[in-house]
C-alpha cells in the first residue's frame, strides 16, 4: 500500500472531495492518500469520477468542497479564503507540485519536440534556456526519442507524441506526475511503448497517479488501486484488488474489461 510506514506524512492527501456539474454530482466525498515514490491507479467505468479526481489534484477542475494537499502545498475548497489573491496563491503552489500528462498529448503543433519540453521550465519556472535545453535532451533520450528533438508533432506517431508529453511533464521536476488515460487515444500497437516508459518511471521512484483502463498494466505497476464507481471509492487496496476484488461492482467491471482486453 502507498501509506508511508516511516512516520512521514503522505505525499498526496485528499479528503471529502466533491464536484457537481449542473445536476450531476460526479464526486461524492472521495478520500485517499498516496505515499512518496508509489504508483496509484484509478480505475472505474466511464463517468465514475476518476478523471475529475485527477484533474482536481492540480485544479484543472475546481472542487466544490474537500481538501487537497501535495507535499507542502494545500487547498481547502470547503473554506473560503481571506481574499481572492490567497486562493490564487494556494492553487499556484499546488499546481507547481505536479506535472500533467493528458489523453491527447496537447502539444503545441508549431513547436518541435524539444521546444514543447522546454516551454514550461523556461516560461513558467524561469529556467535558463541552455539549462532547459540540456535537461530536455536528456529527458527525450530517457523516453526513447533521442533523434526526434527537432521533429514537429505532425511528424511523430501518436505514441511518440505521448512520450514527448511525458518528457514535458517531467521537465517541470514535479513531485507527482498525473497521467489521465495516457494510452486511450493511441492505436493498439502504440500502447506498449508508452506503458513501457511509465513502467520505467515507476522503477525510478517517481510518484505517479494514473487514470487507466489498462487493467493488466495497473496490476503490474500499481502500489495502490482505487476503484471508483458513482463518484465514490467503491474499493481500494493493493494490486490484489485487480485479481481478487471483494466488491461485486468491481468484479463485474473487471470481468467485462478483461473479457474484451
Amino acid at each position: 500500500m502507498s501509506e508511508p510506514t516511516d512516520g512521514r506524512a503522505p505525499l498526496i492527501e485528499v479528503t471529502g472531495l466533491t464536484k457537481t456539474f449542473g445536476e450531476n454530482t460526479v464526486l461524492k466525498g472521495v478520500d485517499f492518500t498516496t505515499g512518496e515514490g508509489t504508483v496509484t491507479a484509478l480505475l472505474g467505468p466511464s463517468g465514475s469520477g476518476k478523471t475529475t479526481v485527477l484533474r482536481s489534484l492540480n485544479v484543472l477542475e475546481t472542487p466544490d468542497a474537500g481538501f487537497v494537499r501535495i507535499a507542502d502545498a494545500s487547498v481547502d475548497f470547503s473554506q473560503l479564503p481571506r481574499d481572492k489573491g490567497e486562493r490564487v496563491r494556494e492553487i499556484r503552489a499546488l499546481r507547481a507540485r505536479s506535472g500533467m500528462v493528458f489523453q491527447s498529448h496537447n502539444l503545441f503543433p508549431h513547436k518541435t519536440a524539444l521546444e514543447n519540453v522546454i516551454e514550461g521550465p523556461v516560461q513558467v519556472q524561469g529556467k535558463a534556456h541552455d539549462e532547459a535545453v540540456a535537461d530536455a535532451r536528456r529527458l527525450l533520450e530517457q523516453v526513447g526519442l533521442t533523434g526526434s528533438a527537432d521533429s514537429y508533432p505532425s511528424q511523430l506517431s501518436g505514441g511518440q507524441q505521448q512520450r514527448v508529453g511525458i518528457a514535458r511533464a517531467l521537465a517541470l521536476k514535479p513531485q507527482v506526475v498525473l497521467l489521465d488515460e495516457p494510452t486511450s487515444a493511441l492505436d493498439p500497437e502504440l500502447v506498449g511503448e508508452v506503458l513501457g516508459v511509465i513502467k520505467d518511471l515507476a522503477r525510478q521512484g517517481w510518484t505517479l497517479a494514473i487514470v487507466t483502463h489498462e487493467v493488466r498494466f495497473a496490476r503490474d505497476v500499481a502500489d495502490q488501486v482505487l476503484f471508483l464507481d458513482g463518484g465514490v471509492v467503491a474499493e481500494r487496496g493493493g494490486p490484489e484488488v485487480l485479481t481478487d476484488p471483494q466488491e461485486e461492482r468491481t468484479q463485474q467491471f473487471l470481468s467485462r474489461i478483461l473479457s474484451v482486453g
